[in-house]
Parts: C-alpha cells; structure tokens; sequence
C-alpha cells in the first residue's frame, strides 16, 4: 500500500501520537506515515496507531467584547479588550488546558474585573494605560502555564451608561475648551514676551547707535577744535615771523639812514611830496619854536 503524506508549514507545529501517547512535536516539513493496515493482522506484528494535531503558532488576536463591571467607586461601565498573543508550548496549549483560547478568554475577562474594580472611574478616563498593563500583568503569567505568550492586552473601548455618557461629553468638551483657552493664553503671553523681548533689543540698538554718533560728533569736533588751534598758532607764528622781518627792516633801515644823513634826507623829501597830493594834509615845520622866539 502506499504510503501517506502529510506538510506541516512553517505556521505551525504537529503534535505526533502513537497510539494516543505524545511521541514527538514535529517542526515544519514533509512526513510519511505508514499504511494502515488490512486483513487479519492476527499472523502480523501490530503497527501503532499515528495521528498528528496542528497547532497554529501565528500571532492571534482575540477580543473580549463588551463586559459590564462595576468601578470601585460603583459606576457601571462595559468594556471592550483586544489581546495579541501566539503559542509557544504547542504541547502545554493542548495538553494542559481544554481549549486554550476559551482560557485565555476567561482569564482576561477576570483580570479586567479585578482591575476596574480597583480603579474609580476617574482614574480609569486619566489613565487607560494603567488599566491595560494592570490586565497584561496579571494575564501574562497564567497564559505561559499553558503555552501561550500575551503580546499585548489593550483597551479598545469603554462605554458609559447613558446620562454619565452625555456628562462625561459635557465634561470633554469643557476640557478642550479649557485647554483651547490655555493655549491661546500661552501663546498671546509668549508673543507679548517676544513683542517686549524685541523692543527692548531695538531700544538698545537704538542706544548704541546713539552713543555712537555723539562719541564720533565728539571726536569730530575735537579734530576740529585742534585744526583750529593749529590754524590759529601757525597764523600767530607767520603773524610774529612778519613783525619780527618787518622790525628787522625797520632796523635795517634806521642804521642805513643813520649811517646816511643824505639819504634820510631824501626819504623826507619823498615823504613830503606825498602829503602834497593830498588836500586835508596839513605840514608843522618849527612853528612853535619860532612863535616862541617872536614873543620874546
């Protein structure tokens, strides 16, 4: 008789029996399985039995819907959790419990009880994520007894009695408004701050600029006054330097004309016919001397 085949991919595992007893857990691959067996094997020595059970070893996702819990401080909430897990232990997920995902199921389902139970409903709105690290926590351990790793446990969604739902709205649109507030506040307060932040920086510039025009006004003027003074000492000194030519010449001229009684002379005459020219000149020549003489 020809043999069976049978593929098991790499998605999951087999588990092998023997005549009911686990032999072997099988990885991904090809395998044959001997004949079964026909006519009267009473004369043939008897082969087991073989059968071999799939498990899926991909990651699953597995919602508990809609579970009614009361909070520690007694308000009624429905609850929707979402968890990821695979299977690690394909032996331990089927041996170990009936069906592992009903497992799982329960187990998350109470440990969402115990933790909503512990939290007021106040602490559940501010803190969601506290609630679903408090249920992966308390799940994780039990799940890997039966050969399932929890992944992820998260809270997908919580629904509120009707007259709490509409308040609980009221209340979040309050928030957002208040927020919204805030917001626009800290950012009217921070363009303020720049607004002050850049006007002062300008009145210092402005400052500056200033302080800088007068010192260079100041030195300019200083250039100035020193220029002047400069121009005013070198007109005293050419002013003394012609004085002191012109006593020179005078001096010059003095010796000359007292070394020359001929030439002073002439310069006496010159001068006189000068003064001729003019009308209103008027020439004393030792008057008063010879008046003296005549009264005498």
């Amino acid at each position: 008789m020809p043999k069976e085949e049978i593929i098991i991919k790499n998605t999951h595992r087999g588990l092998k029996y023997e005549d009911g007893v686990l032999v072997n857990v099988l990885e991904a691959g090809r395998y044959e399985l001997p004949p079964e067996e026909e006519g009267f094997w009473i004369f043939k020595t008897r082969r087991p039995k073989i059968e071999i059970q799939l498990v899926d070893i991909r990651e699953r996702d597995l919602t508990i819907r809609g579970q009614e819990i009361l909070t520690s401080d007694k308000v009624a909430i429905r609850v929707s959790i979402i968890v990821q897990f695979r299977v690690t232990d394909p032996q331990a997920a089927i041996h170990e419990v009936e069906n592992y995902e009903e497992r799982l199921y329960s187990d998350v389902q109470l440990a969402a009880r115990r933790s909503l139970a512990s939290m007021t409903l106040e602490e559940i709105l501010k803190n969601r994520n506290r609630l679903s690290e408090e249920i992966l926590t308390d799940v994780k351990e039990s799940a890997s007894s039966y050969g399932v790793a929890i992944l992820r446990a998260d809270v997908k969604d919580l629904i509120f009695p009707g007259n709490l739902q509409e308040i609980m709205n009221r209340v979040l649109t309050a928030e957002r408004l208040s927020e919204a507030q805030l917001v626009e506040a800290k950012t009217k307060a921070e363009v303020q701050k720049i607004n002050a932040q850049t006007q002062t920086e300008i009145d210092r510039l402005e400052a500056e600029q200033r302080a800088e025009a007068e010192r260079k006004n100041a030195k300019i003027k200083t250039e100035i006054e020193k220029a002047e003074a400069e121009t005013q000492a070198e007109i005293e000194r050419l002013k003394n330097e012609a004085e002191i030519k012109s006593l020179q010449e005078l001096a010059e001229s003095a010796k000359e004309l007292s070394d020359n009684p001929a030439l002073l002379r002439l310069r006496e005459l010159e001068t006189l016919k000068e003064l001729s020219k003019s009308a209103n000149a008027r020439i004393y020549i030792g008057f008063d001397k010879h008046m003296a003489s005549d009264e005498d």
